[in-house]
């Protein structure tokens, strides 16, 4: 293997060792966790970790976004572009045509990228924010809207009318959850449209059967919130949602092309704002009495600080108290609203698993509780709630 080409540290770039190293254990914690479910990701997080021309990087990105996923889907996008011209690292690549898996030539090929395309890569980081919008989380997210049901004792002669609000929307493709096609191996359920995505994911533990069957809900309303909501129009933008799904995850990738595809014939509105919080509640006072405003939020909550966290659950409880509105949240264990994590039956760290939690407004005020643990992008479900049992 030859010596890799010098890069020499860029200047306008905290060189701190304390900076360094923390992104660093952020790279290397990555690789040995989130990042074995790519084996190109797993093996560019250990080079990143062990070179802090390459880690430091990531020191550029605000300090919500110091994330190793943002990072690498910077270079992603980079090598997603048409307009760059091929390199070796796009051999690595299976989106970008590339067949090559991770070997002892890899680290010189990202340096080399990284040297040459090193000033797009910084505005990259600085600018973006991850956006997945993965729409696997639908498989939780429809049945969640099932048990928001059961416990308001509403749907059973007729769908409830509910009114779908998407906090950190990106494309707002989650707002299709009811278009979509679910095959999970416990109640399956064919798309509206040949076209529209199907969700495939398998519960460990699945929900309690009296959840299954017709839906209890039906979408009539939807609004999406956030800083740089994603027009799915704009071929730059929607290959940035590309970017962000993981180079060896074809499935996944797939999936995103067609909930793009659908959403460019059934577009939702979507709003850009600062304080989507405040989008949210003159929403929720235009909406006709019959429909049911419902909150979602799906890994939006590890991107705020937490007196923003604080913020965000202080009043959006006031809004289920004071305006009856209800309030599914998926987020990182360690940032989700509940004060007691629920026992999930496998054994991922709750640092990198989706716990989904439900709120809404009983007779004796404002209810929470755990409803499922899931992979982050949908792969595997776990029901945990266990009041559900007898319906």
């Amino acid at each position: 293997m030859q010596t890799p080409m010098p890069m020499p540290m860029p200047t306008d770039l905290p060189v701190d060792p304390t900076v360094l190293n923390r992104m660093s254990r952020r790279f290397r914690q990555f690789a040995d966790q989130d990042g074995q479910d790519d084996p190109l990701y797993a093996v560019l997080a250990r080079c990143m970790a062990d070179d802090p021309r390459l880690c430091g990087l990531l020191a550029a990105a605000p300090s919500g976004q110091q994330l190793p996923v943002l990072l690498l889907a910077a270079i992603h996008d980079c090598v997603l572009d048409a307009e760059v011209p091929a390199s070796a690292l796009h051999a690595y690549y299976p989106t970008a045509g590339g067949t090559r898996l991770p070997d002892e030539s890899l680290p010189e090929a990202l340096l080399a990228f990284v040297h040459a395309h090193r000033d797009r890569l910084l505005h990259t980081v600085r600018t973006r924010s991850t956006q997945t919008n993965e729409v696997g989380r639908c498989g939780v997210l429809r049945v969640a809207l099932q048990a928001l049901m059961q416990r308001l004792d509403l749907g059973a002669q007729a769908p409830q009318p509910v009114a779908l609000f998407d906090f950190g929307c990106s494309a707002g493709l989650n707002l299709s959850v009811q278009d979509y096609g679910y095959d999970d191996g416990w109640d399956l359920r064919p798309a509206v449209d040949p076209a529209a995505p199907t969700i495939r994911g398998t519960w460990r533990r699945s929900p309690p059967a009296g959840l299954r069957g017709p839906d209890r809900w039906r979408v009539t309303e939807t609004l999406g919130v956030d800083l740089s909501p994603v027009e799915v129009s704009d071929e730059r933008a929607t290959r940035w949602l590309r970017a962000c799904v993981w180079p060896h995850d074809a499935h996944r990738g797939e999936r995103l092309g067609q909930a793009l595809e659908w959403a460019r014939h059934r577009p939702h509105r979507l709003i850009s704002s600062q304080d989507g919080l405040q989008v949210l509640t003159d929403w929720v006072g235009s909406l006709p009495g019959p429909v049911l405003p419902v909150m979602i939020n799906t890994w939006v909550l590890a991107y705020l600080d937490e007196e923003q966290r604080r913020s965000l659950t202080h009043r959006v409880t006031a809004l289920i108290r004071e305006r009856g509105l209800a309030w599914i949240s998926a987020e990182a264990g360690k940032f989700a609203p509940v004060p007691v994590l629920p026992q999930g039956s496998g054994q991922e760290p709750p640092e990198t698993t989706t716990l989904w939690t439900l709120h809404w407004r009983a007779r004796q005020g404002e209810c929470g509780t755990p409803l499922a643990w899931s992979h982050a992008h949908g792969k595997w479900m776990d029901w945990v709630t266990e009041e559900d049992d007898d319906i």
